[in-house]
């Protein structure tokens, strides 16, 4: 187990001013380089001394990621907007309600007031195993240290582990994912836009990894469409502590009702997997139909479909199926 010295290790200190700048810096140091953002998730591995880069880009100074702004065909959301900006904004709480709600859910006010929204979606694991050192799968290892008969692993996943049974940490995550959101990914070759259902990623596509960041790349903004703009939104989180946690399990749903008929519906929960999952199969269940009990217990019924809960967190999957029920009878007109 590693030592945790609370001491950071020696790197080079960059604060580019434009994103072009920021981008020179990560040519430079190429898999060395770290990109900095509210600094929440860093400061951890730094002091504790898992993580050594050479060059850490701090990317404060870089106004152009921090602004919120409308476009054509919806929001467009720096990923340096803190999560204390996208709770005020007026569109993101007129138009995206479920986003404002899950950020003002994702940390206690000081750390909103300095974390950013794309360090909320780019946060790695807290698996215990993986962030105190242990060398398991995610850490280059051949061991899921979590994923054994004496292990502690009441908050791992019980959905989508493929080796490792860590969880994807993020609230706002699954929200963008509802929301089908794009998130806008650049580096020194130019610019790609990633649906967020595909950003998020599990160990069966890369162990190491939880986004589709690669090294070199910077998350520069998030674009949310008008597609799903105030329509009937549902977002829960179970935790352990009222006041601050990650989450035991979350869930996001966006709905378009008329008539008290759900024409379409999107489901997503996260903390149970290592990625935000979507639902469809509970999603087909409800769509088309009046909600009712009867609907919404399906779809819960329907989302356990495949669990694998792990020796301490088969309580999982009774809050999985709570969750998505209440999430479809929170759609109801």
């Amino acid at each position: 187990m590693a030592v945790i010295r609370d001491k950071m290790p020696a790197f080079q200190l960059f604060q580019p001013a434009s994103t072009e700048e920021a981008l020179g810096v990560l040519d430079q140091y190429g898999a060395d380089a770290w990109v900095l953002a509210g600094g929440l998730d860093t400061w951890d591995w730094l002091k504790d001394r898992v993580k050594k880069p050479a060059a850490v880009v701090d990317l404060g100074g870089v106004s152009e990621l921090s602004e919120i702004r409308s476009l054509g065909g919806g929001l467009e959301i720096g990923a340096m907007a803190t999560l204390r900006d996208v709770i005020r904004h007026p569109e993101v709480s007129e138009q995206f309600s479920m986003l404002a709600d899950s950020a003002s859910q994702a940390a206690s006010p000081q750390i909103q007031n300095q974390g950013t929204l794309g360090g909320n979606v780019g946060q790695d694991t807290r698996c215990w195993y993986y962030r105190d050192g242990w060398s398991c799968y995610r850490a280059g290892g051949n061991i899921c240290y979590a994923d054994t008969p004496t292990a502690m692993n009441r908050e791992h996943a019980i959905l989508g582990a493929s080796r490792c049974v860590a969880v994807n940490p993020s609230d706002t995550a699954p929200v963008l994912v509802a929301l089908d959101a794009e998130m806008v990914v650049r580096n020194s070759t130019g610019e790609r836009v990633i649906p967020a259902q595909d950003f998020f990623i599990g160990p069966a596509v890369d162990i190491m990894r939880m986004t589709a960041l690669q090294p070199g790349d910077i998350l520069t903004s998030i674009r949310i469409p008008w597609t799903w703009a105030n329509t009937r939104f549902y977002f829960e989180k179970a935790r352990d502590r009222a006041v601050w946690d990650f989450p035991l399990a979350n869930v996001a749903s966006a709905a378009k009702i008329s008539n008290g008929v759900v024409e379409d519906i999107r489901i997503v929960a996260n903390g149970v997997a290592p990625y935000p999952v979507r639902f469809l199969a509970a999603e087909d269940a409800v769509r088309g139909r009046q909600v009712g009990q009867a609907v919404a217990m399906e779809a819960g019924e329907l989302a356990i479909n495949g669990v694998r809960p792990l020796r301490h967190n088969a309580y999982k999957v009774t809050l999985l199926r709570n969750l998505v029920k209440r999430s479809v009878q929170g759609a109801e007109a």
